[in-house]
C-alpha cells in the first residue's frame, strides 16, 4: 500500500491499470476549483476495482481524468495514470487517441446521449474495426453483427440498421458495452453502468461485465455507489469522499470491518436487517462543495468520531493492515469496535 492508497494486487495478478496521486481542477469563471485530490488506486488484470461514494464525491471526474476526456472543463494538475506501465498522461492527443479501444475504453451512464442519434447502431459499433484495424466495410459489418448477438441483442442483423431511439434503455447499454470492448481492451472504465435501469435488467448488465472480464481477463473499474453491486462484483474497492480515497482494500474486508467512519455509515444505512418501523440510520449533512471543503479532515462535520485534532490535521490514506488504508486519525477505533 503506498501513500496514495493504492490497494494492491495479489502476487498472480499483473497490474493493468495504476494511478497514482490524481489531482484535477475544474476551471471556473472564479479560478481553478480542486475536485479530485491525490487519488490513488491499482487494479490487476482480470479484477474488478470498485470507487464508491455518494454523488458528487469525485468518481465521474476520476474515470474522466484516466480517460482523458476533462479538457476543456478540467484538467490533471499532478499525479501518473499507468496503463500497461506508460504514463498516459505524458503522452500527446494522438497516442492518446491510439489506445482509446485497444488499451482503455469506458461506458456512460446514460446510453441515449453517448450513442450518436443521427447515426445507426450498426455504423457505430464497426467504426473502431474501421478505424484500428483498416477493416473493409464488409469485414467491420459481420463483427459489429457479431458484437450485437454476444451481448445479447436481439436479431442483430435486422437491428444493424436501426437507430439508438428504437432500442429500450437496456439495449442501448449492452450496445455501449458492446462498442466499449469491440477491441478487447486491457482496462474497461464502466460509469454507473445500470443507471435508471429495472433490478433485472441491472443484475443482466453487470452479468455480462462478470463475463467478458472472465473471458478477456479484462480490468475493470466500477464507478457506482451501489453497495449491493460492490458487494457482488468487486474484488477490491476504494471509498470517495470529497475528491479523495478515504478507504480502500479487499471488498469483502472492507464491508466487514470498515476503518473509516464513512464507510461505517454507508454500509450502516443499507435497509438490511432493520426491524419494519424504525429509523434507518444515515449520515447528516451533505457533503461538502468543491468550492468549501473545511480545514483538516473533509469528513469532520458529519463524523461521529471528530475531534479537534481532525480541525486542524488533514489524516493521511496510511495502511492498517495488509492491503488496506484508511484516512482517518481514529481508525482503532473502529477496527476495535
Amino acid at each position: 500500500m503506498n501513500r496514495h492508497g493504492t490497494p494492491g494486487t495479489s502476487g498472480a495478478e499483473s497490474t493493468a491499470l495504476e494511478v497514482r496521486g490524481l489531482s484535477v481542477e475544474l476551471r471556473t469563471p472564479g479560478g481553478p476549483v480542486p475536485v479530485v485530490r491525490d487519488v490513488g488506486f491499482s487494479v490487476g488484470a482480470g479484477q474488478t476495482l470498485a470507487l464508491l461514494g455518494e454523488s458528487g464525491c469525485g468518481k465521474s471526474m476520476t474515470a474522466q481524468a484516466v480517460a482523458g476526456l476533462l479538457d476543456p472543463v478540467a484538467e490533471v494538475v499532478g499525479g501518473q495514470v499507468l496503463l500497461g506501465g506508460r504514463d498516459v498522461l505524458r503522452l500527446g492527443p494522438r497516442e492518446r487517441r491510439g489506445l482509446a479501444g485497444p488499451e482503455l475504453a469506458m461506458v456512460f451512464q446514460d446510453a441515449l446521449t453517448a450513442l450518436n442519434p443521427v447515426h445507426t447502431v450498426g455504423s457505430q459499433l464497426a467504426e473502431p474495426f474501421r478505424i484500428h484495424e483498416r477493416a473493409s466495410r464488409g469485414a467491420a459489418r459481420e463483427r459489429a453483427v457479431e458484437l450485437m448477438e454476444r451481448v445479447g441483442i436481439p436479431e442483430p442483423g435486422l437491428r444493424f440498421r436501426s437507430y439508438p431511439h428504437q432500442f429500450s434503455g437496456g439495449m442501448r447499454q449492452r450496445l455501449l458495452i458492446a462498442m466499449a470492448v469491440a477491441l478487447r481492451p486491457s482496462v474497461l472504465l464502466a460509469d454507473e453502468p445500470t443507471t435508471a435501469l429495472d433490478v433485472t435488467v441491472q443484475a443482466q448488465i453487470m452479468e455480462l461485465l462478470a463475463e467478458l472480464r472472465r473471458e478477456t481477463r479484462m480490468a475493470l473499474v466500477l464507478i457506482t455507489h451501489d453497495l449491493a453491486v460492490v458487494a457482488e462484483q468487486a474484488d477490491q474497492v476504494a471509498v470517495m469522499y470529497s475528491g479523495t480515497v478515504v478507504e480502500s482494500g479487499p471488498v469483502a474486508e472492507v464491508f466487514a470491518a470498515p476503518r473509516h467512519p464513512y464507510t461505517r455509515g454507508l454500509l450502516d444505512s443499507v435497509p438490511a436487517g432493520h426491524a419494519r418501523g424504525t429509523v434507518l440510520p444515515s449520515i447528516e449533512g451533505a457533503p461538502p462543495r468543491p468550492t468549501a471543503v473545511p480545514a483538516g479532515c473533509a469528513f469532520r462535520t458529519r463524523c461521529p468520531l471528530a475531534r479537534e485534532r481532525c480541525a486542524t490535521h488533514e489524516p493521511p490514506l496510511s495502511a492498517t493492515g495488509p492491503g488496506r488504508a484508511s484516512a482517518c486519525h481514529y481508525w482503532k477505533e473502529l477496527a476495535d469496535a
